[in-house]
C-alpha cells in the first residue's frame, strides 16, 4: 500500500526485549552514589516509612553520609579495566548473549538492558525501543525470586511509562522463576564446578539471599521469604550428596526492625567460631555486584577469619555461565511465544 506523501515515516514492526536489574551507581564517588541512593531510598517499594518521617532523615543525615562510604565499597570492586561496576558490564554481557542466541540480525528481536536505579533507566530504554519501531516489548526482570522492592518496583517504572505512551506498545512481564529446572541445574552445575577447584570440602553451604523486613511476608503476603527457601530445598534434591549442607540466611538488612532471619552475617561468625568450612552462594543474584563480590566476598570472608574460620570461598553468581545463558534464553523464548518467530509472509 503506498502513503500518503505527508503521511509520517512507518518504522518496521519490532519486538523489543529488556533485561531489567535494579541497578548502580555511574561511577565509584560520592557523588554519583548521593545519585544513586537517592533515587533507590526514596522508592516506596524499598523504603515504605511515610515520606514525613523518612524523607528528611534520608535527606538531612542519610546522604550526608553514606555516599562517601558507600563510594568507597564500590571502588573495591569497581572493573577499572573495562570501566563500569560489575552488574552493569554483566548485565551488558547478558543482554548481548541474548542478542546473538535470540536473533543475531536484530531484524525482528531487539535486546536491551534497562535498570530501575541509575543508567540506563528503563523509561529511558522503552523511549527508545518504540523509536526504534518496537509494537511489543518483554518486560524480563533478572530476579529469580518475586519482592515487591525488587520486580513489582522495576514493573512499575514500566508501568508509568504506559500510562504516559501515546501509542502503547503491548507488554508482557517475565514471572520470578525460582524453581525452573534449569535454573536449578544451573546452580547446581556452577557448585559443584567450583567445589571440584577446592582442596578441601565444605562442612556448611550457605545460601544467602538479600533480605527484607520480616513483616513483608507476615504483613503484606510477599512470597519472598517461601520462594527462597524452596530454591535451597531444589537444589539439595538436585545435590542430594550436599543437602544436609546447606542452609538459607538473609543478607543486607537496614535499620533497626527486624528482617528475615537467619542473619547471614551472624550465622558465617557463628561458623567461624566453631571452626567450620563454608562455602557461600546468593542465588538470588542474576549477577555479580556490591551485595556478592563484597559484602560476601570481601566482609563476611574478613569476619569468618577474624571469629575463628580457617576456609572460606566464595561461588561466583551464574552471571554468563553457559548454562545460565542457555536458562535465560529458554525463559526469554517462553515469553516471546506467539509473537516470535515471526511468520514467513509477516
Amino acid at each position: 500500500m503506498t502513503l500518503p506523501a505527508d503521511h509520517p515515516p512507518v518504522k518496521s514492526p519490532k519486538i523489543g526485549v529488556i533485561l531489567m536489574n535494579l541497578g548502580t551507581p555511574d561511577a565509584p564517588d560520592a557523588p554519583s552514589l548521593r545519585r544513586y541512593l537517592a533515587q533507590f531510598l526514596s522508592d516506596q517499594r524499598v523504603v515504605d516509612y511515610p515520606a514525613w518521617l523518612w524523607q528528611p532523615l534520608l535527606r538531612g543525615i542519610i546522604l550526608r553520609t553514606r555516599p562517601a562510604k558507600s563510594a568507597k565499597l564500590y571502588a573495591k570492586i569497581w572493573d577499572y579495566e573495562r570501566g563500569d561496576s560489575p552488574l552493569r558490564l554483566i548485565l551488558s554481557d547478558q543482554v548481548a548473549a541474548m542478542q546473538e542466541r535470540v536473533d543475531p540480525s536484530a531484524e525482528h528481536v531487539v535486546f536491551r538492558a534497562g535498570m530501575r536505579y541509575g543508567s540506563p533507566s528503563t523509561t529511558d530504554v522503552l523511549h527508545e525501543l518504540q523509536d526504534l519501531g518496537c509494537q511489543q516489548i518483554v518486560l524480563a526482570a533478572l530476579y529469580p525470586h518475586y519482592a515487591g522492592a525488587t520486580m513489582a518496583t522495576g514493573y512499575d517504572e514500566a508501568f508509568d511509562f504506559l500510562k504516559k505512551a501515546n501509542w502503547q506498545p503491548a507488554i508482557r512481564t517475565m514471572p520470578s522463576y525460582q524453581d525452573d529446572p534449569k535454573y536449578i541445574a544451573a546452580l547446581a552445575e556452577s557448585v559443584e564446578q567450583h567445589l571440584k577447584g577446592l582442596e578441601w570440602e565444605p562442612d556448611v553451604i550457605v545460601t544467602s539471599y538479600h533480605g527484607v523486613p520480616q513483616r513483608y511476608l507476615t504483613g503484606k503476603g510477599d512470597p519472598y521469604h517461601c520462594q527462597c527457601h524452596k530454591t535451597t530445598r531444589l537444589l539439595g534434591e538436585a545435590l542430594p550428596h550436599l543437602a544436609d549442607k546447606l542452609k538459607v540466611t538473609f543478607q543486607s538488612r537496614f535499620g533497626p526492625e527486624k528482617w528475615l532471619q537467619p542473619y547471614t552475617d551472624e550465622t558465617i561468625d557463628k561458623l567461624g567460631e566453631e571452626g567450620k568450612k563454608i562455602a557461600v552462594i546468593t542465588p538470588g543474584f542474576s549477577a555479580d555486584c556490591l551485595e556478592t563480590l563484597d559484602e560476601i566476598g570481601n566482609e563476611a570472608h574478613e569476619d569468618f577469619m577474624e571469629a575463628g574460620g580457617t576456609h572460606f570461598t566464595y561461588i561466583p553468581c551464574l552471571n554468563t555461565e553457559p548454562a545460565h545463558l542457555e536458562m535465560l534464553e529458554s525463559l526469554v523464548r517462553r515469553e516471546l511465544s506467539g509473537w516470535y518467530p515471526l511468520h514467513a509472509d509477516a
